[in-house]
């Protein structure tokens, strides 16, 4: 539990032994500074001292303007990632990302995908800037509300979008390359933003989702969709496929969950047409090219979610924004978030096993709460979230997790937030003897049959020679 973060302003960030590490070792300089050549030792390096980072939240936490938090579903272990790096390259800009891995290793390929791809992305940014005029942060210095006048705003949103495709394709050919790590049938999405003065630019794969919650003209909070779910059952994702011979097709048992299966082989049965690994399917169709957008942040934006799947699978953009909306401390935004969703989820589909839940909450106006809440917050925790926080085990930088047990706290959603924790208190307390330690049967397993939270089926059969279904 807790973060790896820093809100230290000091230049170097310390390690364990007390040496220093400055900004410059890790490969990460201001925009308007002129970019060195990268080897890759430099690259392995920067990954080992990730965690010496200042401003970096990879765990469940809270940052200077955001909160995050993940839990375990009922497929084993945790296969979702998530991170928010604030001062990313310069002050006033941040990064954040979440990713959903699938598959036998996709824990590891997401949470690889957390470490390496930021840095990608910092260096693409970095090198698409030296070519430029000026730094970054000057062609982002519109005021929130404004009319930007800027003859070069085209060619700054051809060159984030430029890194943007670079970066994800670096990070997606490393992933091939990787001897200790097998991505032929496991993969992971990723949505990834950078927020910079007012502008934020968005890159993302696969069907994890952001909504950004804003103020209409009568002062009523809604929700905005930022991205797109990337699935088979878009016509532009399925018509690529099937011109590449893969097949787009739903399960009798899930009619509404369209998938990707090899030409010859009823398999893997992925549920999302763009990915990171996945590399059975990366001849037929499934790609790891982003979408990117651009959008003007106005004084009326308030916040922006982040999320995985699990969480829209059970509830819609607009409850998204209500929960966030009336939590009684940002900091604890995202973990009743995902207390909501885990409750929908027992409500909505019983029979099916929980997905895991991963959430980011970045507020817009840099201010987190007071004092006096996160003293409120932390007393109703310790009652509320007991069992739940016990299953949360603590991620080594390496990317391991000791073994977690499943407890975990449902929370039911209303509006009235005097009733939050009292609620949640009384459904831990009746649940306690029913989910204790997982079994070993109620692990997650690539071939265990078609269940709605699945993103992958089953793996392929074939090995040298291709097999018939």
């Amino acid at each position: 539990m807790g973060g790896c973060v820093s809100t230290s302003s000091s230049t170097c960030s310390s390690r364990s032994n007390g040496e220093k590490v400055s900004p410059e070792c890790l490969g990460i300089s201001m925009f308007s500074r002129k970019r060195s050549r990268r080897t890759f030792s430099d690259h392995v390096i920067a990954l080992k001292h990730l965690s010496s980072i200042p401003n970096r939240i990879f765990t469940n936490g809270k940052s200077r303007t955001s909160c995050i938090y993940t839990q375990q579903g009922r497929k084993g272990i945790n296969q979702d990632a998530m991170i928010v790096w604030e001062d990313f390259m310069a002050e006033d800009v941040t990064f954040c990302g979440v990713f959903d891995g699938h598959g036998p290793h996709g824990h590891l390929v997401a949470r690889k995908v957390r470490d390496a791809l930021p840095l990608k992305l910092m260096s693409f940014l970095q090198s698409v800037e030296s070519k430029g005029n000026g730094s970054a942060a000057d062609c982002c210095n519109e005021n929130p509300g404004s009319e930007v006048v800027d003859p070069d705003k085209d060619q700054v949103n051809t060159q984030r979008r430029e890194a943007f495709l670079q970066s994800y394709k670096a990070m997606d050919k490393e992933l091939r390359s990787q001897p200790n790590l097998d991505c032929f049938c496991s993969g992971s999405t990723a949505i990834t933003l950078v927020k910079q003065g007012s502008n934020l630019y968005m890159g993302y794969i696969g069907d994890s989702r952001a909504i950004l919650a804003s103020k209409d003209d009568n002062d009523s909070m809604v929700a905005v969709q930022l991205t797109v779910d990337l699935k088979p059952d878009l016509p532009k994702e399925a018509e690529r496929i099937k011109q590449c011979k893969g097949r787009v097709f739903a399960l009798q048992d899930e009619p509404e969950v369209q998938r990707v299966w090899l030409p010859f082989d009823n398999a893997p049965g992925l549920a999302m047409a763009r990915a990171f690994g996945d590399f059975c399917v990366k001849d037929y169709g499934v790609i790891s090219v982003p979408e990117f957008s651009h959008r003007v942040l106005t004084e009326r934006d308030k916040f922006i979610v982040l999320a995985s799947d699990g969480v829209w699978d059970v509830l819609s953009n607009e409850e998204v924004v209500d929960i966030v909306s009336s939590v009684p401390t940002r900091s604890s935004a995202a973990r009743i978030l995902v207390d909501c969703a885990a409750h929908e989820w027992k409500i909505k589909y019983p029979t099916s096993k929980m997905d895991d839940c991963a959430v980011v909450c970045l507020f817009l106006d840099g201010k987190m709460d007071l004092e006096s809440d996160n003293e409120e917050e932390q007393c109703l925790s310790s009652a509320a979230l007991q069992s739940n926080h016990s299953g949360i085990a603590a991620e080594s930088d390496a990317g391991h997790n000791s073994e977690p047990s499943l407890q975990r706290n449902t929370t039911v959603r209303s509006a009235e937030e005097n009733d939050i924790y009292k609620r949640a208190v009384a459904e831990a307390e009746a649940e306690a003897d029913q989910e204790t330690a997982m079994t070993e049967d109620q692990k997650w397993s690539g071939l265990e049959g078609v269940t709605r939270v699945n993103s992958l089926v089953q793996l392929p059969r074939f090995s040298d020679e291709r097999q018939g279904p």
